[in-house]
């Protein structure tokens, strides 16, 4: 008999499965870590992304060419680069701050937290999915629902729900990540009453930049028949400088 009042070949053999089962215990990941792990892999330290937005409609469709640099969670500046109409339109986000320059105006706008449910440039992405005022790692409790099975890949389901205090769009997010990659590949979108209002999937998972990740992004307002925006990523380079400095109301004014 040992301390603990067990015998001792009994207290080995608990000791040998702790052992063994030890591992799987230590890099078991909580669901704010997937969370977190697949935010990183599109954001990277900073991302310089050129991307292609449809956006499509019954009887018609039209198409958008823009530029982003992101830097962490804090920056991003968003220039529209076509069609010639809406050339030169840039967003900024800065630390909790948006902006918006209309060339055409000659005006800088600060957009308010109410503006950010609103659609972005007339596509079915908001405000807030394009600039991302909000955080998914740092606005939301993360909760794991169980596995699924999208395109081949096994994923998990993770609930997010925001925290008291955060200022964000969405009433509740059901976000499903693969599990050897952690690639976002489908978003629900609920909002505040939990009703379902949006629906993201995320398709034709490319090499970009030494990073594997998905280069479409579809997303579908579930009760607007025949609407969807379809977002192509058409280059990425991860991880350049990028001063804190690039990140201003002045530079959105000079940037092509």
């Amino acid at each position: 008999m040992d301390d603990t009042g067990y015998p001792r070949q009994i207290c080995k053999q608990v000791l040998v499965i702790i052992g063994c089962l030890l591992p799987f215990v230590q890099f078991a990941q909580t669901a704010a870590e997937i969370v977190q792990k697949a935010d990183a892999k599109m954001r990277g330290k900073t991302a310089i992304v050129e991307i292609s937005i449809k956006t499509i409609r019954p009887g018609w469709s039209r198409s958008m060419d823009a530029k982003a640099w992101t830097k962490g969670t804090d920056y991003s500046l968003i220039l529209v680069q076509a069609p010639a109409k809406d050339k030169g339109i840039v967003f900024l986000k800065r630390k909790k701050e948006v902006w918006n320059w209309m060339p055409s105006l000659e005006r800088t706008i600060k957009l308010p937290p109410s503006m950010m449910s609103q659609s972005w440039m007339g596509t079915d992405f908001t405000n807030d999915d394009l600039v991302k005022e909000s955080s998914v790692v740092n606005d939301y409790d993360h909760t794991l629902l169980g596995d699924t099975v999208i395109s081949g890949r096994n994923c998990y389901i993770i609930r997010m729900i925001p925290k008291a205090t955060a200022a964000v769009v969405w009433g509740k997010l059901i976000v499903c990540i693969d599990k050897t990659d952690f690639l976002e590949l489908h978003t629900r979108f609920y909002d505040e009453e939990g009703v379902l209002i949006n629906i993201m999937n995320g398709y034709d998972i490319k090499l970009m930049d030494g990073r594997l990740i998905p280069t479409r992004f579809e997303m579908i307002p579930v009760e607007k028949r025949n609407h969807k925006t379809e977002m192509i990523y058409r280059s990425v380079q991860f991880d350049r400088s990028i001063e804190d400095g690039f990140f201003t109301t002045e530079k959105m004014k000079t940037i092509r």
